[in-house]
């Protein structure tokens, strides 16, 4: 390797004291990014534990239990318990395929940022274009999820207060969810110098609901709880699929509530030493649900009536609800309910920030239609993508109104972040395996020799929950009010995306571009971004480079 001189080295550093000067960010950060093209726009708030408390808080393990045990239950107590324990295993081994990416490359746009750098050369910019819209669409899909499952709950305790004698009509969950919905993208806007710093209090919040629930629902069912047999080995299947199906589907539960550590990604631009606060972050979120989450099906196995089908066909319109109105009654159960969905809320507030940065990230790219208006960073609210953010808000009012047509449309949002994310996080993994493993220099953070095995053991089980997301929950042969509606979303957005691309987007998509400003790009970074795939070329003194224009700020 050849000695860089004190001239170059000083030259090098203008990007970066240009991020520094205006407290945006750290030196090695600014550099960081502009090793992938990128200058610093986004102000760097957010601190390891902070990274890891967005993803936490994504996740909303007790909520996200609640809102998907329609999925689990069917399949009796042991299908509940083992199939968090296997499911969550490995999320984590795919955790650990993106944690080799994201300590890497850490960018907001990552995963399409990857695709694109290492696909080969004539699939990059489609595989590219396709990751972004199916993460956009993910990430949004996972915010209506939470939404409607925030407006399933506050409704049921209003069910709870009436004795069951009053059920709310779709319309009525729909004006709840768009509620929900709008007031995220208020916070999301207003709240976001203190955004890194709530992360820690929606942590705390959701963990005394954890705990709240683990110690009042066995001493409510002192005399009633059920055994470890019951618990560990007694498995049911009150769907029409065979029983090891409904066994496989209890999985979905676990995989749609551990899937937001890929907002760890999406916040490494605004993460301090993202190289190891990305990777770190999407590791503990996904281990401390993998543990907590079992202990909390445990416990929820050992106090939930044996009588299955009284839980998923509650007159409360959640089995949660049920499970706390029979172990400590109809206050306790209004308390706890209450504090659940006010976690579900702040769930939603999170995977915002997460959806937003992404859609930031693809729009700078150029590939959402308006990109122009999305992109331009607010400096008045903050550094803060805020158009971004009021797109996923008017994305997430669209595809919430399936929730008017039926339960099982309104469900196909669950599966739809499944799906979505599935194909976003698993096509540059494969991309890296199969076309661009010589391209890959590992970050702070590598699992080593176990790197390549590890990743196509998250390919194989991606592939497979993509497939499971697609499955009616009920059985085969579903009439239009059972339908998985999932296959339709998804196929729509995949089908569209890159019937769009192919038609008009690949006469200008060209992937990731450089966003550095030319007074700034110095030779040694100009070498960076070449190593980094990025086509820089230098004519005459004139650098002949993809530069995106100045960021257009408002406010």
């Amino acid at each position: 390797m050849s000695e860089t001189s004190p001239d170059v080295i000083q030259k090098d550093r203008k990007t970066s004291h240009t991020a520094v000067d205006t407290g945006l960010a750290s030196e090695e950060d600014a550099e960081q990014l502009a090793k992938l093209g990128y200058k610093q726009e986004l102000k760097r708030n957010f601190t390891m534990i902070e990274v890891f408390g967005i993803a936490f808080s994504i996740m909303g393990l007790l909520p996200s239990i609640a809102s998907t045990l329609a999925y689990s239950i069917p399949s009796g107590p042991a299908g509940m318990v083992w199939s968090w324990f296997l499911a969550s295993m490995f999320i984590f081994i795919v955790g650990l395929a993106m944690a080799d990416l994201g300590s890497a490359m850490p960018t907001s746009g990552g995963l399409y940022w990857w695709t694109h750098f290492f696909a080969s050369p004539k699939t990059r910019n489609a595989l590219s274009f396709l990751v972004g819209y199916s993460n956009t669409l993910g990430l949004v899909g996972g915010l209506c999820s939470i939404d409607y499952g925030f407006a399933l709950m506050l409704l049921s305790v209003v069910v709870i207060a009436k004795d069951g004698n009053w059920a709310p009509s779709n319309g009525i969950i729909y004006a709840v969810f768009l509620g929900c919905v709008i007031c995220h993208g208020i916070l999301a806007s207003s709240m976001a110098k203190i955004m890194g710093k709530l992360q820690t209090v929606f942590v705390v919040m959701n963990f005394i609901l954890i705990f709240a629930t683990i110690i009042a629902l066995p001493v409510g069912m002192a005399s009633k709880r059920n055994d470890a047999q019951f618990i560990f080995t007694e498995v049911s299947n009150l769907t029409l699929w065979p029983r090891g199906w409904t066994f496989m589907l209890a999985w979905l539960s676990p995989i749609w509530t551990i899937g937001g550590f890929d907002s760890c990604v999406h916040m490494s631009e605004e993460a301090a030493n993202a190289t190891k606060a990305v990777p770190y972050g999407i590791l503990m979120s996904i281990g401390s649900c993998w543990l907590f989450g079992w202990i909390l099906v445990i416990v929820i196995a050992a106090c939930m009536s044996p009588d299955l089908e009284s839980l998923v066909g509650s007159k409360f319109g959640q089995p949660m609800a049920q499970i706390y109105f029979d172990a400590i009654g109809k206050k306790g159960a209004i308390g706890l309910m209450t504090l659940l969905f006010i976690v579900q809320f702040l769930m939603g507030l999170s995977i915002l920030v997460a959806a937003s940065r992404q859609a930031w990230a693809f729009s700078r790219d150029g590939a959402l239609p308006f990109s122009r208006y999305i992109r331009p960073i607010s400096v008045r609210l903050g550094h803060i993508p805020f158009r971004a953010i009021i797109f996923c808000v008017i994305l997430a009012a669209i595809l919430g109104l399936l929730c008017l047509i039926a339960p099982a449309a309104a469900q196909a949002l669950f599966s739809l972040a499944v799906a979505g994310n599935n194909v976003a996080w698993g096509t540059p993994i494969f991309a890296r395996l199969v076309w661009g493993q010589h391209k890959f220099k590992p970050g702070p953070f590598y699992t080593g020799r176990f790197s390549v095995p590890v990743a196509w053991t998250a390919i194989i089980f991606l592939v497979f929950g993509t497939t499971l997301a697609m499955f009616p929950v009920g059985g085969p042969n579903p009439v239009p009010s059972d339908m998985n509606y999932t296959v339709v979303v998804n196929g729509a957005v995949w089908l569209g995306a890159l019937t769009y691309y192919f038609v008009d987007a690949r006469k200008w998509f060209t992937g990731p571009k450089i966003t550095l400003n030319l007074d700034d790009l110095s030779e040694s970074q100009e070498r960076a971004i070449v190593d980094e795939g990025i086509d820089v070329k230098a004519e005459s003194g004139t650098q002949n480079v993809p530069l995106a224009k100045e960021v257009l700020k408002d406010g």
